[in-house]
């Protein structure tokens, strides 16, 4: 796949950019991008089949990559995959917290299980993921950049236990900015909108109905994994090295009018396919 990149072509070489969720989605975009910049990619993710596939997609565009399934509930197998990195590819310079978990769900009906398992990987998970990479990154004085969602920020229908997730990742990113600014670690969050080609806009888009939600966004058109990988490029690279502790919202305008009107379509599309 062509990558168009803005930025010179060895912005991040010999730097290694480490992202959970890695293998698939936006955070493989985000890997993309990272490799058209001269990145050495560390990538984690619970299939090896998917990591394999990422792989081998990353290195036909000249990056170096070290794959590692791990589950970021694990902090034990996560800090040996950061471990087992660095030994393959130096200590890092940048870690995306990109792995997520999600399904659309009315609160009436989510476990108590299902609840904990989307904080565990969310949250929990992107706290493993950090503290893990605690002393690459303060050797490297790097950067973390979290993924959020619109659902930190504004309620939607059926996503209580996402919006809790998010909203505690980005508190947590402010937190660990001002705590670990001192050491030259940067902290920022993404709040990507609708990403074509993702399994969050499989699961989360009724089908069917993509182009009336399309005409909801702003831009009027959903975002692109590219979209979400050069805005990461850029809060990594020098560029924004006096950002930390700041949300960017890269959604096309989807949450400017507020949820109700995509919330009430949902809800019609899945009456409709309830009868």
């Amino acid at each position: 796949m062509k990558i168009t990149s803005y930025f010179a072509k060895d912005l991040f070489q010999g730097k290694t950019v480490f992202i959970t969720g890695g293998s698939s989605g936006i955070n493989l975009g985000i890997a993309r991008n990272f490799a058209a910049v001269g990145a050495n990619l560390g990538i984690v993710g619970r299939s090896q089949e998917k990591l394999d596939t990422a792989a081998a997609e990353l290195r036909a565009l000249g990056a170096q990559v070290s794959t590692h399934s791990a589950d970021v509930r694990d902090y034990a197998a996560l800090d040996n995959a950061m471990q087992a990195c660095r030994e393959a590819l130096g200590p890092m310079h940048t870690l995306v917290c990109g792995a997520a978990g999600n399904f659309p769900l009315p609160a009436e009906q989510i476990s108590p299980n299902g609840f904990k398992s989307v904080i565990d990987i969310d949250l929990l998970g992107s706290f493993h993921t950090c503290r893990a990479a605690f002393e690459q990154l303060k050797e490297t004085k790097g950067n973390i950049i979290f993924i959020s969602a619109g659902q930190a920020f504004m309620p939607y229908a059926f996503q209580a236990h996402v919006g809790a997730a998010k909203a505690g990742i980005d508190n947590m990113m402010r937190n660990l900015a001002l705590e670990w600014g001192r050491f030259g670690i940067r902290c920022n969050s993404i709040a990507p909108g609708p990403i074509e080609g993702t399994e969050g806009v499989r699961r989360l888009v009724p089908e069917g109905s993509a182009d009336r939600l399309k005409k909801m966004v702003p831009m009027g058109r959903f975002g692109t994994p590219d979209d979400i990988g050069q805005l990461s490029v850029f809060l990594a690279s020098p560029l924004a090295s006096y950002i930390t502790g700041t949300l960017v919202v890269a959604d096309g305008g989807q949450n400017l009018p507020g949820s109700g009107a995509w919330t009430q379509l949902i809800l019609a599309e899945m009456a409709k396919a309830a009868r």
